[in-house]
């Protein structure tokens, strides 16, 4: 699989990583087994990249990771941190980023952690240079080798992007949410920052297996955050109203039904082809998602006429709706 340069940490990583929200939790009960099983899958089919977090499961899939790199110490591991205590400017400290950072290795199972994003935080912390103080600390000490951002807004990612030794944004981009392609592609491209894009399938939407009915469990966000009440809502779907998705997602897999590819691998191939992105970020629950996500790391060139009806699409459904909210 190709490899590209993950921004200021100089890292080479697969162009389809693996997401690992699937392997804590918010996305019904993944076994342990089967969480080491879509790691093994993804390394097999070319993945050298890993985005995980220390709430996702409260370190359980840090953990699980950890297991994994005493076999395969050469993946690059991205955690994340701040999201374990409440979201306001004052908890977002050098000596709350030691303790976090701390637990995230022992989770890992490393001295020093690849890359290391704050969560999401609030937009003051991302503001505040006493931020980037304490995280080029945690650099100097060795306890991390780099660190980037991962934001919910354009603007959170251009203030980050400003800043002089911010390695990567990570930031929703898929087929339903463009926005990031008109400033913040082009500002990291300059800057030299790397782009991780998460949520590359809307939550599930563009896989193109889902209805108007479709349910999921009570402990599955697409259920419990539908409407924003654990956490911004974009992360749940993309921010866009279920049903309005369903018919895009419709029309999506029709726009892609002559390439050899599924809905979700040519939705994954999309974002790689935008110019800026370093990696994608699709999660699994299973080793057979895992080996067909990567795949779409293979896929060439997508052909005019479905990126003019991704556009299309979008202007359709989501513009007027979401194009100002994030």
């Amino acid at each position: 699989m190709e490899q590209r340069t993950l921004g200021r940490t100089g890292r080479p990583v697969s162009i389809v990583g693996l997401g690992t929200w699937q392997l804590g939790a918010d996305w019904g009960d993944v076994s342990e087994d089967d969480a080491l099983a879509v790691l093994a899958a993804s390394v097999e089919a070319g993945v050298t990249f890993f985005d995980t977090a220390d709430v996702y499961g409260d370190g359980r899939s840090e953990q699980v990771i950890g297991r994994f790199l005493r076999e395969h110490p050469s993946i690059v591991v991205a955690t994340k941190m701040g999201r374990r205590m409440d979201q306001v400017p004052e908890n977002y400290t050098l000596e709350n980023f030691r303790a976090w950072t701390d637990r995230s290795r022992r989770n890992l199972g490393v001295d020093t952690l690849d890359l290391v994003q704050l969560h999401c935080p609030p937009s003051a912390v991302i503001d505040a240079d006493a931020t980037y103080d304490a995280l080029d600390t945690l650099v100097a000490d060795g306890a991390i080798a780099a660190y980037g951002v991962s934001v919910e807004t354009v603007d959170q990612a251009l203030s980050a992007i400003a800043r002089p030794h911010v390695a990567s944004i990570q930031i929703i981009l898929n087929a339903f949410r463009l926005k990031p392609l008109d400033r913040v592609l082009p500002a990291a491209a300059e800057a030299g920052v790397g782009i991780i894009a998460r949520v590359p399938l809307a939550s599930g939407l563009l896989s193109g297996r889902y209805d108007e009915h479709t349910t999921f469990a009570p402990d599955d966000h697409r259920t419990y955050n539908r409407d924003g009440s654990a956490f911004d809502v974009g992360e749940t779907f993309s921010g866009v109203d279920f049903e309005s998705g369903v018919r895009a997602a419709q029309e999506f897999s029709a726009l892609v039904r002559d390439l050899d590819l599924t809905p979700a691998q040519a939705a994954l191939a999309w974002v790689v082809q935008q110019p800026g992105v370093s990696t994608v970020i699709p999660g699994a629950r299973n080793a057979e998602q895992a080996r067909a996500n990567a795949a779409a790391g293979l896929a060439g060139p997508l052909p005019q006429a479905v990126l003019e009806g991704v556009t299309r699409i979008y202007d359709t459904y989501f513009r007027e709706a979401i194009h100002g909210r994030w």
